[in-house]
């Protein structure tokens, strides 16, 4: 009785069986690595764990790093359905933020609720229209949309510090150049007095989940894995795959967009280059390790953020430097790349389970029988 569903629950595991095992190798190396500089080894794993999950401040540390991984992670993950690998969410970012920051500048005063979702417009207009020109140039002119796309970053970077130290500027702003800040109207506070993370978090988790019904469940999302499966069959089928492409594009970069808007108006309080913080290159990661599944984005976002939240306590406790934590996501980027490439040869093994584990109906009989290929 307990096969056919140990079967099952093997198949739907498989699926996550390279992230889990990217991660067990990630400790591993990280563990030798701390042991050649002479470190104590043994004791950054429950410090990452303490400063990441041990208490309810760094929960909120921790989610509140989550919330902008969740947004830029599906800037990768959106268009990855339709095949495309993009790697520019930090730049669609930093324009959403620079979008959200100036909106009040040049809208008449409004109520603060009105004035909120203009912003969230502007910065997922700037994001989605800054990720559509690299679906854009892939779809009409031929540009690998993963240099494009990280080309295009630095171009976004380039122009948010030339108008936040230049034209936006604001003059009582000495050391440290941004945007005139935003009317305490205009920011966005936390969920409760009890709880210290920003409403960023909840649009985090509805975006992922929204988009996990899109791409699971829609005609849209349906085509979209046609598109993402093969690059001849939806010509042949007539669907419009440029429309398609560019639809996934604009959905990642205004996600990535929308993020900026919250550090703005929930952090940082105007655009300044403290928006230029590596959550758009962080949130490749968090998309790769959920191997693109809206949902997994959620889980992994937050692992991700436990992990930067703990390079604090790595660092007083164990004198480790703070770029520690970087070490360790580009360890374990590495070997998600290469697990996922050996996952591939995984497929006769998930065809093996399912031909070897599975009951299947025999046609002869009225009974189930298990077949053995």
């Amino acid at each position: 009785m307990l096969k056919p569903w140990l079967g099952r629950a093997a198949v739907l595991a498989l699926p996550a069986l390279p992230t889990l095992l990217a991660m067990l190798t990630t400790a591993v190396l990280f563990i030798l690595f701390l042991l050649i500089q002479g470190q104590p080894a043994w004791q950054a794993g429950p410090l990452v764990f303490e400063g990441a999950f041990g208490s309810m401040f760094a929960w909120e540390n921790t989610l509140m790093r989550a919330a902008p991984l969740m947004l830029t992670a599906l800037c990768v993950a959106l268009p990855a359905r339709a095949g495309l690998i993009i790697i520019g969410g930090e730049g669609a970012l930093v324009l959403g933020g620079l979008a959200a920051a100036v909106t009040p500048l040049w809208l008449p005063a409004l109520p603060a609720w009105p004035m909120l979702i203009a912003m969230g417009v502007a910065a997922m207009l700037a994001g989605g229209l800054w990720i559509g020109l690299s679906g854009w140039l892939r779809q009409k002119r031929g540009v690998n949309e993963t240099i494009g796309s990280l080309l295009l970053s630095y171009i976004a970077l380039a122009i948010f510090r030339h108008l936040v130290e230049g034209p936006l500027r604001d003059p009582n702003s000495l050391n440290k150049p941004s945007t005139p800040p935003l009317d305490s109207g205009y920011q966005i506070g936390v969920i409760s007095d009890s709880f210290y993370v920003h409403w960023g978090l909840v649009a985090g988790v509805v975006a992922c989940v929204l988009a996990w019904v899109f791409v699971r469940y829609s005609v849209v999302g349906f085509a979209l894995r046609i598109v993402g499966g093969n690059p001849r069959t939806p010509r042949m089928l007539g669907l419009p795959v440029d429309r398609l492409v560019l639809l996934t594009c604009v959905l990642g970069g205004a996600a990535a967009g929308l993020a900026g808007m919250y550090e703005v108006s929930a952090v940082q309080g105007s655009a300044n280059t403290a928006l230029i913080s590596g959550y758009g290159t962080a949130g490749i990661l968090v998309a790769f390790a959920a191997r693109h599944h809206p949902l997994g984005i959620i889980v992994c976002a937050i692992l991700l953020g436990g992990l930067e939240a703990s390079g604090g306590l790595l660092q007083r406790r164990l004198g480790l430097p703070d770029a520690t934590t970087l070490i360790l996501q580009g360890i374990l980027f590495i070997n998600l790349l290469a697990w996922e490439a050996l996952s591939r040869r995984t497929l006769d093994w998930r065809l093996w389970l399912r031909g070897h584990w599975i009951a299947a109906p025999s046609s002869r009989a009225g009974t189930t029988e298990v077949s053995h290929g």
